[in-house]
């Protein structure tokens, strides 16, 4: 089916997250129609753009410009232009500056629509062999070891399988800060998704600290770590097993399916787990 491009719409478009195969002929086909491309990085974006055979004017939009920049887009979408945003790799606005031209797009009352490619979070969610049906992505720790540590503290009871973004020369520092605030957990370390040396690692961050002492981290890695162990009913308190069922409604279960599965995870009557959700 050909794409129409509707005027005065920002598309946000999945690109290649290594492969450039993975480009879809819709996505290609939509940058090869509207009026405009803003793009993280132009020069990474020019490659794609000529790979494909498609001439299109680009504008930079990134960390460093988002405000100035941001007002222009809308500016030029609200007179009626057509406009795709894409990043690096993957779909924009998942840990990515993206994110506040489409809340810019939204409160100005231009359309946004997206057009899904390439994921690097949930490429590797799905290779893990990790629990996938409930996961956070939590994206890069912070530098700052105070903020990093206050982080992974407040998420560390959780029992969803947490997803990271990190760079190679902070891996070791991630893993260990990971085992020492978490506990040794299982962990899927992928790295170069799609790319010629891809390399999916099923280990535990106590092992995988002593695999990166003997070899140097090379290229851009995401973690999905196992989630917290449910607490024995015996240890845990009615209430805290109702803040499950409440994260599991806030997730899209309804509260009876809510209050089934945490029953099932902690030992909890569901009867009373329902009732007192509703209480609550």
């Amino acid at each position: 089916m050909q794409q129409t491009i509707r005027s005065g719409t920002l598309y946000v478009v999945g690109t290649p997250i290594g492969n450039l195969g993975d480009l879809s002929p819709r996505a290609a086909e939509v940058l090869g129609a509207v009026d405009f491309i803003a793009a993280e990085d132009t020069r990474v974006s020019l490659k794609l753009l000529n790979h494909f055979g498609i001439k299109k004017t680009l504008v930079s939009y990134h960390e460093h410009n988002k405000k100035e920049r941001g007002a222009e887009i809308v500016a030029r979408l609200l007179s009626g232009e057509a406009c795709a945003i894409v990043t690096d790799a993957g779909m924009p606005c998942i840990s990515d500056p993206g994110e506040d031209l489409v809340r810019l797009c939204r409160e100005n009352g231009v359309e946004v629509q997206a057009v899904p490619g390439p994921s690097a979070v949930i490429s590797a969610l799905a290779v893990s062999g990790l629990v996938t049906s409930r996961f956070m992505f939590e994206g890069f720790l912070s530098v700052n070891r105070k903020n990093r540590y206050e982080h992974l503290e407040s998420i560390k009871e959780d029992t969803h399988t947490l997803i990271f973004y990190e760079a190679p020369h902070k891996l070791r520092t991630t893993l260990e800060d990971l085992l020492k605030i978490l506990g040794d957990r299982k962990i899927s370390i992928s790295r170069e998704l799609t790319k010629l040396h891809e390399q999916t690692v099923c280990t535990t961050l106590s092992e995988s600290i002593l695999c990166y002492q003997e070899t140097p981290p090379k290229g851009e890695f995401v973690l999905v770590v196992e989630g917290a162990k449910p607490k024995p009913a015996e240890q845990m308190a009615l209430a805290d097993a109702v803040q499950l069922v409440h994260r599991h409604i806030e997730a899209g279960d309804s509260v009876s399916e809510a209050a089934r599965q945490v029953a099932k995870e902690t030992g909890f009557r569901k009867g009373e787990l329902y009732k007192a959700a509703l209480q609550d």
